[in-house]
């Protein structure tokens, strides 16, 4: 398994891409095709549904980006990590932490998140 930081960085780095093109990119390389996303306000699966889930949150949160908030942790074949939404250099509007599970290749099979802080 890449690190913990590794995943949690690179799937954050999927959620901030705001040029279609390098996010549908970024999906492809952090998610397995069939992998699923659900928290308590949207879900998504598959490519096209993770990506068109991304794109539709950014444009509810322009210019907000999301940050790690701690450090990321993980077992076998699964990563915890926290993190903040928030416009750079403003306070977060938004605490959550995701709990990963990862495929034999390394990537993301399915996504749960948790809002901390709405």
């Amino acid at each position: 398994m890449t690190t913990p930081s590794h995943i949690a960085t690179q799937y954050l780095a999927v959620w901030n891409e705001r040029d279609a093109a390098a996010r549908r990119a970024l999906v492809a390389r952090a998610f397995a095709l069939d992998a699923s996303y659900l928290d308590p306000m949207m879900r998504g699966a598959g490519h096209d549904g993770i990506d068109a889930m991304i794109a539709g949150a950014q444009g509810q949160f322009p210019g907000y980006r999301f940050e790690l908030d701690g450090t990321p942790d993980g077992h076998n074949d699964v990563v915890r990590f926290s993190w903040t939404l928030a416009v750079p250099g403003s306070a977060p509007v938004a605490h959550g932490t995701d709990v990963a599970e990862l495929g034999a290749d390394g990537r993301l099979t399915r996504v749960t998140g948790f809002l901390n802080a709405p």
